[in-house]
């Protein structure tokens, strides 16, 4: 079976919880969920989230032995990581990064991404569909 790793930076583990003007009511549960349900057969999803970067750099390089593709929402490392940058340079497979406001509509410093030198797509402002589409796209890239 192939994997998609999902991983979602800081604050994340507050979606659902914190301002769901802005990032809805849907929890990381339910991104999990509707990730799985997207997936193709003999693919499956791993998601995982962190406040920390240093662990989102090593389920990153992890991720070199274990995933076909990654799907990442990075948070506010979005705008900071060049590490996390890096890491996924490191990575073979697509990347495609997500967010599920629209960061372009929001302050300046979120119009900048380090991790969009490295995807091969961004996805923003879909809601937790995002995400959905994200799964959809590397399942193409990586074949049945």
């Amino acid at each position: 079976m192939k994997t998609i790793l999902v991983l979602n930076g800081p604050n994340l583990n507050l979606l659902g919880k914190r301002q769901p003007e802005i990032y809805g009511s849907d929890n990381l549960e339910d991104v999990a969920a509707l990730c799985q349900s997207v997936c193709n057969a003999g693919v499956g999803i791993r998601a995982e989230q962190s406040n920390h970067e240093g662990q989102i750099i090593d389920w990153i390089h992890e991720a070199r032995e274990s995933a076909a593709g990654i799907v990442i929402n990075p948070g506010a490392f979005t705008h900071t990581s060049v590490a996390i940058l890096d890491a996924l340079n490191a990575f073979e497979g697509p990347v495609i990064e997500v967010h599920i406001s629209n960061v372009h509509k929001r302050e300046s410093f979120r119009h900048h991404s380090y991790v969009s030198l490295r995807a091969e797509g961004v996805i923003a402002g879909l809601g937790i569909e995002g995400y959905a589409a994200a799964v959809r796209r590397i399942c193409q890239l990586i074949g049945d």
